[in-house]
């Protein structure tokens, strides 16, 4: 009789099993589903290009790193090399980079626990069976696409201004642990159809302070694009509370495409946009908030092994 190998929750062994035994979301003929597996050769020529990675960059990178989290040791983090690699590979390698990246990251986690405390499926449910959220199946040149629908979908009474910035930190958790996003990056679509003078009434400086200061010197991943559609002329209200914390290197990614599914297009692949946008893409008109919240919710163990890592309130 042969006993089932238990790992650790929170290693990259375990989220693949959890993976594995995990049945996707099924969207018509496509699959929504987190891959924590190694990619292939061709992400691997990519990343070679794109981020300098080759065996030497790469065990040079893990050396230094590890050398200079010896000298944080308040920062309690797994010594596992694809935990490390989330951290290297945005900023290509460089250890003293990825080491300062670090350090912020989890300050931001520590010091504002309004945003990260707790941040598990079990406790974001509201904003992830909303339908505010889409994590798409297909990906645009590597890159995963995520959608915010913070107009007609929101409804502030039911789900806050606050719960909608959880749940796209924790949609960006599960794609920060994919290695082919690692390589290649994230879009994300803001669709703003249907934003009222009611919802901009929720919007502040503090709060636009907080979500720039993640997304531009906190967040691991490769920003590559934020696509703003179906702007109203009330937007301009929303966009001058952000505009004043947004530096040079975000601005040139922000692209304003209104209802031109041309301009949207240019940016991305028409296979994974889908066909409300321009696209190819047929995503189905019933919600899938349940589908993803449960979906999600099969990882809560992963997700609470995260929430355990960083500094501690005795560091």
């Amino acid at each position: 009789m042969t006993t089932a190998k238990i790992f650790k929750p929170g290693t990259q062994e375990s989220l693949i099993e959890t993976a594995r035994k995990t049945p996707p979301i099924k969207v018509g003929k496509h699959l929504i589903k987190i891959e924590p597996e190694e990619f292939n050769e061709f992400y691997a020529e990519k990343a070679r290009i794109e981020l300098n990675e080759t065996p030497e960059t790469v065990k040079r990178g893990l050396e230094e790193l590890r050398k200079l989290l010896r000298e944080e040791p308040d920062l309690v983090i797994p010594d596992e090399d694809e935990f490390l690699y989330k951290f290297l590979r945005p900023i290509k390698w460089d250890a003293k980079s990825a080491f300062d990246l670090m350090k912020r990251f989890y300050q931001f986690h520590f010091n504002n626990p309004r945003f990260c405390k707790g941040l598990v499926p079990k406790n974001e449910r509201a904003v992830l069976i909303s339908g505010i959220l889409t994590f798409l199946p297909e990906r645009s040149d590597g890159c995963r696409i995520l959608i915010i629908q913070s107009g007609k979908k929101w409804k502030p009474k039911q789900v806050s201004l606050d719960q909608i910035f959880r749940g796209v930190m924790l949609c960006l958790e599960a794609a920060m642990s994919e290695p082919i996003t690692q390589v290649s990056g994230v879009h994300v679509i803001l669709d703003m159809d249907g934003l009222s003078l009611g919802h901009v009434t929720h919007f502040t400086p503090s709060f636009a302070n907080a979500v720039l200061e993640w997304v531009q010197r906190c967040l691991p991943c490769r920003l590559k694009g934020v696509h703003i559609v179906n702007q109203p002329y009330i937007f301009n209200m929303v966009f001058a509370i952000f505009k004043p914390f947004i530096h040079e290197k975000l601005r040139k990614r922000i692209h304003f495409h209104g209802t031109n599914r041309d301009s949207l297009l240019e940016q991305l692949e028409a296979k994974a946009i889908p066909t409300e946008y321009g696209g190819e893409f047929n995503l189905p008109k019933e919600p899938l908030g349940e589908a993803l919240y449960e979906y999600f919710h099969a990882y809560e163990e992963e997700f609470i092994a995260s929430c355990a890592r960083g500094y501690s309130s005795k560091s």
